[in-house]
């Protein structure tokens, strides 16, 4: 009987209970009566199952127990409609996008609608990131570049960008057009805003192969534009670099107890220029950025190296100083030797011979004068620390002092060559003639006969010798013009002579 009865149960009533279904009331009396279903064991695990192992034979109910089971299995049949009414509606909202029935259309077309949108805003990324891109390379080139073919490069990119925002608006009006996730949403809707969302997609990636086409034949406009670019920062930074070097040169001749206040003046003036230049070549144009950097950075070397010399350069305002001043001294003394000279000048010679040296002494006295005048200055601005205008005056001081030394010279000089021609004028024809005589050699060199260019003035040359000496002829000769005269010969036979060699040279 057991066996009949474990038959029974795993049979006909385990079927049943796949159903979850209560099962009818047992029988008091046999062990053929229904038993509870196998599959309620999990809860509770009744009478008949165990935690571990196959079922066993439920124990036969009477009395109290049997009514107790009955009446369970009538509440369960009352309850269960009860408990499908409250899962059905759950059941229906499911996270607000699933239907049970007819929806399985409407659902894909959704999908499909999904996945052009995702697609369209992927292709509306692309091309906005192109654009950025494209952008600052046209950003570039028109910061560089002002020729007509940069100029019609940035037209063409605000025409892209115009095209660009009109498929931007459209594909913004087919995104906002419809809500993909309405739970109502039907599957014409749906495909409808999948065919206009395709259609902005591919607006978008046609105008992005534009874009892609312009970015492509900026190739030559951005690579010059780099280039440039590229000599901006380096050339920026040693404008910067030679700034700060002026600008501890000047820290460093201040600490030598020195002023500076030219130079500092000449840096500050160069401050506004940095500014430019922190500004950037966005702002004032890459062409007229490298021009400032370099300037910028002349400049402040030019400070720097004078800011280095100036220690040097102040010693050497003291030596000139002191030298001047004695050189000074010394012209005085000589000026006043001018006047034995003139008088014996005019007591052996014609008054052709020193007329041109009459003033000679009056006028180094008077540049001696001023030049003492300028020292005196010279000073003052040195110890005023005016670095320039205390050169400048040593300067004015040494040309005054220059001209009177050659005055006063002259006057000498003049004497010594009027006695040496008036002991020997010969010595001076010869000298003369022996020029002449070696210019026409080299003009007869290599010829039959002289180029007349060459023979003209060397015949002219011995002419004139002759007429000079025959000034010496009489009773008080003008020594003076003879030697002007000779001398002015040799100036001319060496221009015939540098011309011969010129034209050989040359191939004539």
């Amino acid at each position: 009987m057991s066996t009949a009865g474990e038959h029974r149960t795993d049979g006909h009533d385990g079927s049943r209970a796949g159903g979850r279904l209560p099962a009818g009331p047992a029988s008091p009396t046999g062990p053929t009566g229904p038993a509870d279903p196998a599959g309620a064991a999990p809860r509770g695990l009744p009478g008949g199952v165990r935690a571990t192992g196959a079922p066993q034979p439920a124990p036969r109910r009477t009395g109290a127990g049997a009514g107790a089971g009955a009446a369970r299995d009538a509440l369960a049949l009352i309850a269960a409609p009860l408990v499908a009414a409250l899962l059905l509606p759950a059941a229906f909202a499911g996270g607000g996008t699933r239907r049970w029935f007819g929806g399985g259309r409407a659902e894909g077309q959704r999908a499909q609608a999904q996945a052009a949108k995702d697609a369209a805003a992927a292709a509306f990324y692309e091309l906005d990131t192109a654009q950025r891109d494209l952008r600052i390379s046209i950003e570039t080139i028109a910061a560089v570049d002002d020729s007509p073919a940069a100029q019609r490069a940035i037209s063409d990119f605000e025409a892209l960008g115009g095209r660009i925002d009109e498929v931007s608006h459209r594909y913004i009006e087919a995104v906002d057009a419809q809500d993909l996730d309405r739970v109502d949403l039907d599957a014409s809707t749906a495909s409808r805003a999948r065919v206009d969302l395709t259609a902005a997609k591919d607006e978008l990636k046609r105008v992005k192969r534009e874009l892609d086409g312009f970015g492509e034949s900026l190739g030559p406009l951005l690579g010059k534009a780099e280039t440039q670019l590229a000599r901006i920062a380096p050339a920026v930074e040693r404008a910067r670099q030679a700034l700060r070097g002026a600008g501890g040169a000047l820290d460093a001749v201040r600490a030598s107890g020195l002023t500076a206040d030219d130079l500092a003046a000449r840096l500050a003036a160069l401050a506004p220029e940095l500014t430019k230049l922190n500004e950037g070549a966005g702002q004032h144009g890459a062409t007229e950025t490298l021009e400032r950097a370099e300037r910028v950075a002349r400049e402040a070397e030019a400070v720097r190296s004078q800011a280095e010399r100036l220690p040097e350069r102040a010693a050497e305002i003291d030596h000139r100083l002191v030298s001047l001043r004695t050189r000074a001294q010394a012209l005085t003394t000589r000026a006043g030797q001018v006047r034995p000279v003139l008088s014996e000048l005019r007591r052996r010679f014609t008054a052709a011979c020193w007329q041109d040296l009459q003033q000679v002494p009056e006028q180094a006295d008077e540049a001696v004068r001023q030049a003492e005048l300028k020292l005196a200055e010279a000073q003052a601005a040195r110890d005023a620390q005016r670095w320039p205008d205390a050169t400048s005056l040593l300067s004015t001081v040494r040309s005054l002092l220059n001209a009177t030394d050659e005055a006063v010279s002259a006057a000498g000089d003049r004497l010594q060559r009027l006695n040496a021609v008036q002991k020997d004028p010969q010595q001076e024809i010869e000298r003369t003639r022996f020029a002449i005589r070696d210019a026409q050699r080299l003009a007869m060199a290599g010829r039959n006969s002289p180029d007349p260019r060459h023979a003209r003035p060397l015949d002219d040359s011995v002419a004139r010798l002759n007429r000079a000496v025959a000034t010496l002829e009489g009773r008080h000769p003008d020594y003076w013009h003879f030697l002007t005269e000779t001398e002015a010969v040799r100036g001319t036979v060496a221009a015939v002579v540098a011309r011969i060699r010129e034209d050989r040279g040359a191939g004539h």
